[in-house]
C-alpha cells in the first residue's frame, strides 16, 4: 500500500479525489459543503468529478473548511488527511488504471483544446470567405 504522502499525490489522485477524501474526513456529505460554500451540489459534485475546477476564492475556502493546506488541496503535498486505513487496500493493479486514466485524461484536455483552436481558425476562414 502506498504510504501518506504518495496516495494523494499529484500521481497518484486528482484534485477531485482529494477534494472528495478531504470531505468525507470532515464527516460533511456534499448537500452540507455546498452549502457553507454557497454553490449549487451540482457544482460541488463536478468538481468532485474533475469536470470543472473551482475559482481561487473558493478553493481557498474549500481549504479552510476542510482543514487541508490549498497547496494539498492542489497538489497533494502538504498538510492534507491520511491514505485510506490498511483493510482498504486495493489491488496493485488499482494504481496502474488510475495512472492511464489520469494520461489520458491530459491527453483529452490537450485533444479538446486543440479543437478548439481549429474550430476558431474555422470560423475566422469562414468569415473571410464571406
Amino acid at each position: 500500500m502506498m504510504d501518506d504522502n504518495q496516495w494523494y499525490s499529484d500521481d497518484a489522485a486528482t484534485f477531485g479525489d482529494r477534494l472528495t477524501a478531504a470531505r468525507d474526513a470532515a464527516g460533511m456529505t456534499g448537500e452540507d459543503l455546498a452549502k457553507k460554500l454557497g454553490v449549487k451540489t451540482s457544482t460541488l459534485a463536478a468538481w468532485e468529478e474533475d469536470l470543472k475546477e473551482p475559482r481561487a476564492n473558493r478553493l481557498q475556502m474549500l481549504a479552510g473548511m476542510l482543514n487541508v493546506s490549498l497547496r494539498w488541496l492542489l497538489s497533494g503535498e502538504g498538510e492534507g488527511v491520511s491514505a485510506p486505513e490498511e483493510g482498504s487496500e486495493l489491488p496493485a493493479e488499482v494504481g496502474t488504471l488510475l495512472s492511464q486514466m489520469r494520461e489520458l485524461r491530459v491527453s483529452m484536455a490537450r485533444d479538446a483544446e486543440t479543437l478548439a483552436r481549429l474550430e476558431k481558425r474555422l470560423r475566422r476562414v469562414l468569415d473571410i470567405a464571406r
